[in-house]
């Protein structure tokens, strides 16, 4: 259950267009809101929310310059100190993410990419999968399929082996948090995501048969 949204943009006018959405999707949940780098890290210190929504360009301090610098920043602080929060980075630019890569690939909360061109539905869909844990990021920051050795093992236990994720985390001698997370991560470097009527896991098998990564 979703208690608390902080959403980080330093333009009023985009804060006010995306909490209406938000709140019809979580009505339960409390919007909280920041407008720069140093203000939106202090709200997550103090209320730990369970999502945030931020877009990357935002200045440091009241009054500064606006930058990629300061989300990028930001996005790195946030990820280091608190591991499973929930982020959607919602801005016009992703490409500056690419210097976040690896920060990325070890966050184990959700983590999607919301391009401000994206209609609301767009918007809420990618904010959904962020709450589930799962992750997508747009191609453009991809740079091509790079799978790593826990990926592979969890692959080979699960669809040649056969085993529950449970008796996965109990074979890499991990979590079973740490097994769903390199499925989210895997997911997201074969661009298999969520659809209506079908099976996520077996859409998952048949891309990684289709690249090669298993028999």
């Amino acid at each position: 259950m979703i208690k608390q949204i902080l959403v980080v943009d330093d333009q009023e006018t985009v804060i006010g267009g995306t909490i209406p959405p938000l709140r019809q999707q979580y009505p339960d949940a409390e919007m909280i809101t920041a407008q720069t780098g140093s203000s939106a890290l202090k709200m997550v210190d103090t209320n730990h929310p369970d999502l945030v929504v931020m877009d990357l360009s935002m200045p440091q301090d009241v009054g500064g310059e606006a930058s990629s610098d300061v989300g990028i920043l930001l996005l790195r602080s946030l990820m280091t100190k608190y591991k499973t929060l929930n982020i959607v980075v919602h801005s016009i630019d992703p490409m500056p993410l690419v210097r976040l890569r690896p920060v990325i690939d070890s966050h184990e909360g959700g983590f999607t990419v919301v391009s401000k061109a994206m209609s609301i539905q767009e918007m809420l869909t990618r904010v959904d999968w962020a709450v589930q844990g799962l992750n997508y990021t747009p191609r453009e920051i991809r740079t091509g399929i790079e799978v790593r050795s826990e990926w592979l093992e969890v692959l080979h236990l699960a669809f040649e082996e056969a085993l529950t994720d449970k008796a996965i985390a109990d074979q890499m001698n991990v979590s079973e948090r740490t097994v769903r997370n390199y499925w989210s991560k895997m997911q997201d470097a074969l661009a298999v995501y969520p659809e209506s009527g079908k099976n996520i896991r077996v859409q998952t098998g048949k891309r990684a048969r289709e690249e090669g990564l298993i028999n």
